[in-house]
């Protein structure tokens, strides 16, 4: 790991700012964003970083300690059937969980809407909990839908990681409408849920689909160290809390550090953590030496993370941005090579990094 200046003629700047604890960005196929603030607010950010009034028709969301209005994404489709997904922590029975509702993108008289919301997903059982919410939504090629889900960060949930009866401490794949795809690796085995995708995983708070390989690749929080970048394959046991690389908060073992066979390793682990959130490959020639880069947030480490890859295999990995002190929760690339960061902060702001020549937004 090295602390790195940017690349020559690379520049940062604020596109938007006053958003109170950004957490989610959709780049908008017009031009502009949509943009959440975890106490409940999504915004339609114009191409000249001005903000509209909150959107109407947001779903009501738990905002507390973690909880929220957490990820943003588009339909494969958006620009002819307008729908927007948006995950959420929702309350219910039993505390609040995860839950993914959609609806269209509509403006009638200058008010912006989010029209005929339905539900499409929600995490099985409600926890009265206030952590690990995981969140991140990502469409793969084929128009199915992932969602990352915690396991809630307590020591009565942190088993059900392991087990195929609850969606804590998974990663679960459905159909653009909720419904479950029939290639689901544990469809039809009793007592599993269907939904279920992959398992052992504790707060999954960044995902991106590998553009060489159509694949997931997530990143999530351990414990006191242990933070993970991992390969999420169908049916594969990602390990928590049987094993990790981190350590109970105030130290103390959780597990085991080698994973055995029937547990899949990280690709990577940052011991101590960082909380990386958000995850972008970087795919544009814009900036050439990050052409081919994985990027992520780090909150605590308050950074911007460029690793760089051979493969599988990290090879490198640079802190950027580290003078600025800021929580970075979520990274986008943008469709000329610009990077969009969102702040973490009370006085949040969307960042973008443009290499030298590159578009504006």
């Amino acid at each position: 790991m090295a602390r790195a200046a940017l690349p020559a003629g690379v520049t940062l700047s604020t596109w938007a700012e006053g958003l109170e604890h950004p957490w989610g960005l959709a780049l908008l196929p017009q031009g502009g964003a949509l943009v959440t603030e975890r106490p409940g607010r999504l915004r339609v950010v114009s191409g000249q970083g001005q903000l509209s009034a909150p959107v109407a028709g947001v779903p009501r969301v738990d905002a507390r300690g973690q909880g929220g209005l957490l990820d943003v994404v588009l339909h494969p489709d958006f620009a002819r059937n307008g729908l927007v997904y948006l995950s959420y922590a929702e309350a219910g029975d039993g505390g609040n969980s995860t839950a993914v509702a959609r609806g269209k993108l509509v403006q009638d008289g200058g008010q912006w809407r989010f029209a005929d919301s339905q539900v499409v997903f929600r995490q099985a059982p409600k926890f009265a909990s206030t952590l690990h919410f995981g969140s991140r939504l990502v469409f793969a090629r084929d128009g199915k839908l992932f969602i990352t889900l915690g396991e809630r960060s307590s020591r009565q949930t942190r088993p059900d990681a392991q087990g195929l009866n609850t969606h804590h401490g998974k990663v679960v794949r459905i159909n653009d409408d909720g419904s479950v795809p029939r290639d689901n690796p544990f469809v039809g085995d009793k007592g599993a849920l269907p939904e279920i995708w992959s398992q052992g995983h504790r707060n999954p708070q960044g995902a991106a689909l590998n553009p060489r390989t159509g694949e997931l690749w997530v990143v999530e929080h351990g414990p006191q160290g242990g933070d993970e970048l991992n390969v999420v394959r169908a049916g594969k046991n990602y390990g928590w809390p049987l094993y990790t690389y981190g350590e109970e908060y105030g130290g103390g073992r959780i597990g085991q550090e080698a994973s055995p066979p029937g547990f899949e390793p990280p690709l990577y682990s940052w011991v101590p953590s960082v909380s990386p959130s958000g995850l972008a490959f970087y795919t544009s020639q814009a900036i050439p030496s990050w052409t081919g880069s994985l990027f992520t947030g780090a909150l605590s480490g308050q950074a911007l993370i460029r690793l760089q890859l051979d493969g599988e295999k990290v090879v490198r990995e640079e802190r950027l941005l580290t003078d600025l002190g800021s929580r970075i929760r979520d990274v986008v690339m943008g469709p000329s090579g610009e990077l969009y960061l969102l702040t973490d902060a009370r006085q949040g702001k969307i960042l973008v990094l443009r290499g030298a020549g590159a578009a504006g937004s």
